[in-house]
């Protein structure tokens, strides 16, 4: 079957109503998950930690739990807006430590270049060899469980991926004619790199990071599900679906399924907004070329 040109035509415009539709879809539910996890002591019907062994792994809409309730009778529902306070602050953490640690590194090896570009984007590479959530395991084994060495582990993880998007970006910006006008007049390096060079260099850092924060929230996820991250009873959509395996071995799902499908939809609505934001970008950058 062949396509005559005004048929491509009405599909990419087709493609592009659908893409505003997604992404307008993601925001509402970033937003929604945002307000109820700093909302959760207002909205939320139950303490998180409050049990109630009568009604233990009571199905959804039943004794007052909306989305039922674990093998020791906690509300799903209430434990997954406090959770969404964790979940969501831990990646955001380990975004913006490892945004400013590659943003610091990327643009010191763009402007120096050299002796100075080689050792740095060789020390990149060399964290780049180790896989994030195993960094995250032995750093946890050595000082022990929590979320405060996941970040940091995490963020020293990331900053190569962050570091490389910065200082490419930055020599190729570092190359047009405008750059070499503000040396000749007199600017600094320092100046140059903070004033003029990093707003440019900004959008396609907030895109790598909002992809970063997916893969963040799901290796902290994944930290707490092995019990190494959040140390109970505090709330953690990933320590939820590890509470919740007896339960599912027992027929009774729903206290696994909602926490993962909060971590399911909350990494896709990221992606998604991190992808428009990314093809946004090189739609300016590719019509300013």
């Amino acid at each position: 079957m062949t396509l005559t040109i005004p048929a491509l035509r009405a599909r990419s415009a087709k493609r592009r109503r659908r893409r505003p539709l997604s992404v307008a879809l993601a925001v509402v539910f970033l937003l929604l998950v945002a307000l109820t996890g700093l909302l959760a002591p207002v909205l939320a019907p139950h303490s998180p930690n409050a049990t109630d062994l009568l009604n233990s792994l009571a199905p959804p809409g039943s004794a007052g739990h909306s989305l039922g309730s674990d093998s020791t009778g906690r509300d799903v529902l209430s434990r997954i807006m406090y959770g969404a306070r964790l979940s969501l602050l831990a990646p955001l953490g380990v975004v913006l430590l490892s945004g400013l640690l590659g943003t610091a590194i990327g643009l010191l090896a763009a402007r120096a270049g050299g002796w100075i570009d080689t050792l740095l984007s060789r020390a990149m590479d060399i964290v780049f060899a180790f896989p994030s959530l195993l960094l995250a395991m032995l750093v946890v084994a050595v000082f022990g469980p929590g979320l405060t060495a996941p970040i940091c582990a995490l963020a020293i993880s990331y900053t190569p991926f962050v570091g490389r998007v910065v200082r490419s970006m930055a020599i190729q910006e570092g190359a047009r004619p405008y750059m070499e006008s503000y040396r000749v007049m007199g600017f600094g390096e320092l100046s140059v790199a903070i004033r003029h060079l990093l707003p440019n260099v900004l959008p396609v850092l907030i895109a790598q990071s909002a992809l970063g924060f997916g893969y963040a929230l799901v290796d902290l996820a994944s930290l707490s599900y092995l019990g190494l991250g959040v140390r109970p009873p505090d709330a953690d959509w990933g320590s939820m679906i590890a509470e919740a395996q007896s339960a599912i071995l027992q027929g009774s799902p729903w206290s696994g399924l909602m926490p993962g499908l909060a971590v399911l939809l909350t990494v896709v609505s990221v992606n998604v907004l991190g992808e428009h934001i990314g093809a946004s970008v090189g739609r300016k950058q590719s019509e300013g070329t």
